[in-house]
């Protein structure tokens, strides 16, 4: 059978079953367009199959996009729109976001959002509430496979650390986080997502020149944005009673 034949010779070549597939599917008028067509399918496959891993591998803790949110209550600042957010240009340019207010104001909202559009466009991205990074870190110290994750986290474009500041950390866990954020300056975005303000930030890492140091490196290259709406959760579960 020539499918078959055809399957084997992609198996052979390393290229997916789809391209055999799409080969039932082209017309066109001429060898070269029927090449072409297949050709760009196979690439279109490709690309939505990385985006795919790129989702999957970030760790997203739920789904959110941007058709669900508003900007009502987020003060942006001059030169950041939603479109260069959706678009994740602060990503190319190697800048950091960080969204500030009260909890429940869609922070992780938006965040998310932002990091599952740069998947879409090919940005390696990694998501993580902080006191799980923080975790993990320690733990990948104590077994001796600090080196490996340090290595990993380097290979993202964007880092988008979650929830900071919500549980205090002890002094190495402190210098651990430090670390990446050092390691992170000027090489790749980070998104930060708090409810503190940069003047209670000592009280996580009970160090004042460490504090210093790592505000310092997240300020440097950043944005700042402030929610300061009332709680969406709050707002919701009212609706939901008819208050």
């Amino acid at each position: 059978m020539l499918k078959d034949e055809l399957l084997a010779c992609c198996k052979r070549l390393r290229l997916s079953r789809n391209l055999a597939d799409n080969s039932e599917l082209v017309e066109a008028d001429s060898r070269e367009e029927y090449l072409l067509s297949l050709l760009k399918l196979e690439i279109g496959h490709r690309e939505k199959g990385r985006r795919d891993r790129l989702i999957k591998a970030a760790g997203f803790t739920s789904w959110k996009t941007f058709d669900g949110f508003h900007f009502d209550d987020v003060k942006l600042p001059s030169g950041v729109t939603p479109d260069y957010l959706a678009k994740a240009r602060f990503v190319e340019e190697k800048k950091n976001l960080i969204l500030y207010g009260n909890v429940g104001t869609g922070k992780t909202h938006l965040a998310t959002a932002i990091g599952i559009e740069a998947c879409r466009l090919g940005m390696s991205t990694g998501f993580y509430r902080t006191a799980n990074l923080v975790n993990r870190l320690s733990e990948a110290r104590k077994t001796g496979k600090l080196g490996k994750l340090l290595a990993a986290l380097g290979k993202l474009d964007l880092l988008i650390c979650d929830e900071w500041g919500y549980v205090p950390l002890d002094r190495e866990a402190a210098q651990l986080l430090f670390q990446v954020i050092s390691d992170s300056y000027e090489r790749r975005s980070v998104i930060i997502t708090t409810n503190l303000e940069f003047s209670r930030w000592v009280g996580i890492f009970y160090d004042e020149q460490m504090t210093a140091a790592m505000i310092d490196r997240l300020v440097h290259h950043s944005y700042l944005l402030l929610f300061d709406g009332p709680s969406n959760r709050v707002r919701d579960s009212l609706m939901r009673r008819g208050v």
